[in-house]
């Protein structure tokens, strides 16, 4: 059996009734430490509340070579943990396939998603969500420009784009980082971004949410990640007095 068990979004407490009883009675233990982590918690404090071993896994082991959990899931209960709700991530879900193929059992505990916990947020509503997308730190030789088209495209058509900011073992992007990515991505497609929320630490006791300009958000002092980012339609009335009532618009 094959667990995939999502954490929720900041600290070890996140996690539902279902997912710690699943993880009380496994036999093996596998975290997901690449598409998002729990900023509240180290692997330690993970250990210490469930009582048994964490193994941490990187996206090779994950994507490329997952036959070590694929084989002991034939014949042991493993939990396969991750930030978040464990089906958000594709990678997750070509896991699941590739179980599915074996004929390993699998199963989804859900956990709370910052796809969902944004929306709370914000005020922005759920269903004025267009296509989302990631935002990468550029490399030598390499800029995509796919995070702005594809809030153009949004922009277009009235829809509000969330964009995953990117987090490496060593570094995890900030919203001021990604704001002067995307903006000089916007004067390169000649596309103008008129506003901008950004969320900090989703789930934590003391999240900060604001709302603004590109130059009023790098001003702003976010704190530590993790980070998001989202680029709003036009705003409903709604949305409009919520942002200016709970992210200072």
């Amino acid at each position: 059996m094959l667990a995939f068990i999502g954490l929720g979004l900041y600290d070890a407490r996140d996690i539902s009734l279902k997912g710690l009883e699943f993880i009380q009675s496994a036999d093996y233990i596998f975290l997901e430490g690449y598409t998002s982590r729990l900023c509240g918690n180290t692997v330690a404090d993970l250990e210490n509340l469930y009582q048994k071993p964490v193994a941490v896994l990187g996206r090779g082991e994950v994507e490329l070579h997952p036959e070590k959990v694929l084989a002991l899931a034939r014949d042991h209960r493993v939990a396969f943990l991750t930030g978040g709700d464990p089906m958000v991530s594709t990678t997750h879900m070509d896991l699941r396939i590739r179980a599915g193929q074996m004929g390993v059992e699998t199963t989804l505990i859900h956990g709370a998603s910052i796809s969902s916990a944004v929306c709370g947020l914000t005020g922005l509503q759920n269903y004025r969500f267009g296509k989302s997308c990631s935002l990468p730190f550029p490399r030598r030789n390499w800029f995509p420009l796919a995070p702005v088209e594809v809030v153009a495209a949004n922009l277009a058509g009235s829809l509000h784009t969330l964009v995953y900011l990117d987090i490496q073992e060593d570094r995890c992007m900030t919203i001021p980082e990604a704001i002067v990515l995307l903006e000089e991505m916007a004067e390169q497609k000649d596309v103008t971004i008129p506003l901008y929320v950004g969320i900090a630490r989703a789930g934590s006791p003391g999240p900060v949410v604001a709302a603004g300009t590109a130059d009023t958000l790098m001003r702003t002092d976010f704190g530590p990640p993790l980070h998001v980012l989202v680029v709003p339609g036009p705003l409903h009335v709604m949305e409009k007095e919520y942002l200016e009532m709970f992210a200072g618009l």
